[in-house]
């Protein structure tokens, strides 16, 4: 659907602030549980080393981000940061009911319920249990999550759904943007296919784009998402630029149990590369999916001060240009890909 002036009228291509935000899965404890204590010092540090973008999702930890981001924020000004959250998932306090062993990504026990809901409705209760959860006022991003079909609880249903929020979500989103609850709404998601079809049926200001602008994956991003966005003058918000910790050189790759045997070898011959130019993977990963100029803020997790700060550092760390060739040379990178400055 071609945009009409009527409707970039009013679309407020909403940017973050800054060229780096924290994301909130490692707060929530994905993949291993961290202390209260920890998750704070790493908000501390980031906040210390200039970020001013802090993203969450009443899913990450199954309201643990959201709590602990709330508390971190309490007090600060709120014009000073940009916060972003989701919605998708209702999440139900229960006593007698778990979510221990069905979710890999959250270990531990939790003592909820949840079921999706992208209703007009459930997008309205949602964003309130949010703001509740977070001592929050209003959000200036609230994203559709999980919306996708890499999403296992919805498999091939994920279009019925998808037909939902376009009935449901987006409209009221809408209407919640209008009212000044939030700022801007988007998707926030792990595949293409979803923010396309958004495009077609909506008005958004933004996108959370993750796993697919990194070092490993990049070429449908630039073929397809990045000359569609700028046809709107959408912004994009890159997550997992490290592809979950794996160009971090972490055992695991994006959100799934499986590490593909192509990512793997690729990532080796970057390690290569990297070796022979003295440039650290993790950076050079970081810096490659901040360069488009359709991005205007990567997403990074961190659950440390020590790797909030090295997260931003990364981007003031000087890589020479013969070490990106030598990737383009190489076949490592798409021949548009635009290269950091």
């Amino acid at each position: 659907m071609e945009a009409s002036p009527a409707l970039l009228d009013k679309i407020k291509n909403y940017t973050p602030k800054g060229e780096i935000g924290m994301g909130g899965v490692a707060a929530g404890g994905a993949f291993q549980q961290h202390s209260e204590i920890e998750v704070m010092q790493a908000y501390e540090a980031s906040w210390a080393a200039g970020v001013r973008y802090y993203d969450t999702s009443p899913w990450y930890g199954i309201t643990k981000s959201e709590r602990r981001l709330g508390v971190f924020l309490d007090g600060k000004d709120r014009d000073s940061y940009t916060l972003s959250s989701k919605i998708g998932r209702i999440v139900i306090p229960d006593p007698k009911s778990t979510i221990e062993g069905k979710q890999r990504v959250w270990p531990g026990t939790h003592h909820y319920k949840f079921h999706y809901d992208y209703s007009a409705e459930g997008v309205r209760r949602s964003i309130e249990d949010s703001l509740k959860r977070m001592g929050q006022s209003h959000f200036d991003i609230v994203y559709i999550h999980d919306l996708s079909p890499d999403n296992g609880d919805l498999g091939a249903d994920w279009e019925k759904y998808f037909k939902t929020a376009a009935k449901g979500a987006m409209p009221e989103l809408t209407k919640m943007r209008e009212e000044g609850i939030i700022k801007a709404w988007g998707l926030g998601v792990n595949t293409i296919e979803p923010l396309m079809k958004t495009l077609e049926v909506a008005d958004p200001d933004v996108f959370l784009s993750a796993c697919q602008y990194s070092l490993i994956k990049h070429e449908e991003s630039l073929n397809r998402l990045f000359p569609a966005v700028a046809k709107r003058n959408i912004p994009v918000v890159v997550g997992g630029p490290l592809n979950v910790g794996f160009l971090a050189g972490k055992d695991r790759y994006d959100y799934g149990p499986d590490i593909p045997e192509e990512a793997l070898k690729k990532r080796e011959k970057l390690y290569e590369v990297c070796h022979k130019f003295d440039v650290d993977l993790r950076t050079a990963a970081l810096q490659f999916s901040s360069a488009p100029k359709e991005v205007s803020t990567i997403l990074v997790g961190s659950h440390t001060a020590k790797q909030a700060f090295e997260n931003v550092a990364s981007l003031y760390e000087d890589i020479p240009v013969e070490f990106w060739e030598e990737l383009r040379v190489k076949g490592l990178i798409a021949e548009a890909a635009p290269l950091p400055a």
